[in-house]
């Protein structure tokens, strides 16, 4: 209930007075009320960058799964490679841009997906004054973050590929 006139102490200690006996009645100010607000919207925005981690966290899983059953069906196109003079080093930078190049598809759909879906939400706030603000900072980071979440993927799986013995790989299947 919005109360007009002083907000100073006397005003508020004669209000917690009127609502003591209810006791789910809260006396704020605005300015309270609104720090209470933005308290728990921030929480929920907490509780989407933990989500956003897990699914990082469970892409990680994915690409990994993905490397390295590319790398196994991949083993006579990689020993052939050896065989005409790819070095391992080489071999494993090949599977790091794989993976890398996977991880900023991934980024370079999800994220302007992501935009897309946060303007549209905030076009049917409108209602409630809320305005279009995208984290250009986070974002970016966030492509960062892909980037590096493909190298650190393709560890394993580019190791496998560049121990690889040449004369085995031709010979498989």
């Amino acid at each position: 209930m919005n109360v007009r006139g002083d907000t100073g102490a006397t005003a508020k200690k004669a209000l917690e007075a009127a609502v003591a006996k209810y006791p789910d009645a809260k006396v704020q100010t605005r300015d309270d009320w609104i720090t209470a607000q933005d308290k728990d919207f921030n929480n929920f925005l907490i509780m989407l960058y933990v989500l956003l981690a897990l699914s990082v966290i469970v892409s990680v899983f994915g690409m990994i799964n993905t490397l390295v059953l590319s790398v196994f069906e991949r083993t006579r196109e990689l020993g052939m490679l050896r065989a005409v003079g790819m070095t391992r080093h080489q071999v494993a930078r090949m599977v790091r841009q794989e993976s890398v190049i996977t991880a900023l598809i991934g980024a370079a759909l999800g994220l302007p997906l992501g935009v897309f879906l946060a303007a549209l939400v905030t076009k049917a706030l409108s209602q409630f004054s809320v305005q279009f603000s995208p984290p250009w900072h986070n974002l970016i980071a966030f492509a960062i973050v892909a980037m590096i979440v493909g190298v650190v993927a393709a560890v394993v799986p580019a190791r496998r590929a560049s121990r690889l013995n040449v004369l085995r790989a031709l010979q498989y299947e």
